[in-house]
């Protein structure tokens, strides 16, 4: 989803040379694999977006894979951009590497000041690593390698798999299939209360390229809307959205994860940046194009 979503947003600007692989034509974990592709393509800017990602489910279900599959990855895509002299690189991070009790909105100095949230907690002690690795490798070699911290993302090739997408490409399915099946009603995780804030892949592409152009700082960035909606709040609006007129039914058994995740956009802001896509507004395109438009979902 947001690989795509910045190459997107390259070719708007009308960049032609650019160089991406999928998962199955280079393994990112293979250090050799990596290696022979930088030497042989020597980008000048990488855009370090490949992860292994997904919901509360996936991360608790593959908590070892979770940390050695992204431990490998930003390991081996840093260290050789360093080796093949790449002029510079975004590692793009994750909110969850906040403690999971942190001051709201989260600060980007908030970073390991208290424990993480257990649910996804190789998943972001990964995501620290791969941050401090471009840290330690601009103090260290001089490298130009800055860190973003995206909030919640969605959009369009988004991972819409029950058993290991998002929460809101979860919903959308859910309230979709309900719909088409005549169903009185859908069952969601937890209580609802938990607040939690969303950014389209577009805008996330967009303030990504801005700061490539403009940030060289060893500081991480946050980049989110600055605002945030609880789940219930967010089960209401795409129920309305996918026309779903059932009951909205809570198993409370099942875990909320962190209470509340808003990024501090402050520094963003005054970088010159701000998001622009509303989310009633993104939620309403990605459900016209994926599941009205497309065939996966009919």
């Amino acid at each position: 989803m947001v690989g795509s979503a910045i190459h997107r947003r390259l070719l708007k600007d009308g960049f032609t040379n650019i160089i991406t692989r999928s998962s199955k034509e280079l393994d990112l974990r293979n250090q050799q694999a990596v290696a022979d592709f930088f030497k042989s393509e020597k980008p000048e800017y990488v855009f370090l977006a490949a992860a292994k990602v997904g919901g509360i489910v996936a991360n608790n279900t593959y908590r070892a894979e979770f940390l050695y599959d992204n431990l490998m990855i930003q390991s081996n895509v840093i260290h050789q951009a360093y080796v093949n002299g790449v002029k510079k690189l975004m590692f793009l991070g994750s909110s969850c590497i906040y403690p999971k009790l942190a001051p709201q909105p989260l600060k980007e100095e908030y970073l390991l000041t208290g424990t993480l949230e257990p649910s996804n907690e190789p998943y972001a002690i990964a995501k620290i690593a791969g941050l401090k690795m471009c840290e330690t490798y601009r103090a260290q070699y001089g490298c130009n390698f800055i860190t973003v911290m995206p909030t919640n993302l969605y959009g369009p090739n988004d991972n819409y798999d029950l058993q290991n997408s998002h929460v809101l490409p979860a919903m959308l399915r859910k309230f979709h299939e309900a719909r088409e099946k005549g169903e009185d009603s859908v069952t969601l995780w937890g209580t609802g209360s938990p607040l939690r804030e969303f950014l389209h892949a577009d805008d996330l592409a967009d303030a990504c390229f801005f700061l490539m152009q403009n940030y060289n700082n060893s500081e991480p960035v946050n980049i989110g809307v600055g605002e945030d909606i609880t789940i219930k709040e967010l089960s209401e609006l795409i129920k309305n959205i996918t026309g779903f007129t059932g009951k909205i039914n809570w198993d409370t058994s099942k875990p909320d994860g962190t209470p509340r995740k808003l990024m501090d956009v402050t520094r963003l802001s005054n970088a010159g940046w701000k998001a622009t896509i509303s989310l009633k507004e993104g939620i309403n395109k990605v459900y016209q194009d994926t599941f009205l438009s497309s065939k996966q979902f009919k």
